[in-house]
């Protein structure tokens, strides 16, 4: 059973869990795909990416992506 949850689960609350601001681009890329955050290195952390593109949030960065 698929709740598009892009790999994350939910927490004993019930809230969906968030990607942590350290999580690397390298393991993105196994869920998002080779072109996620093209241009960085694999080692680069999610939180830098983020306030690069003015990203609050992974599903806002990917928002972005998709627009452009």
């Amino acid at each position: 059973m698929s709740d598009n949850l892009d790999n994350r689960h939910r927490d004993r609350d019930g809230r969906i869990s968030e990607k942590h601001s350290n999580t690397l681009v390298g393991t993105l890329r196994q869920t998002y795909g080779d072109d996620f955050a093209e241009g960085w290195r694999s080692d680069a952390q999610l939180g830098t990416v983020l306030d690069d593109a003015g990203a609050d949030t992974l599903s806002e960065y990917l928002k972005q992506q998709r627009g452009r």
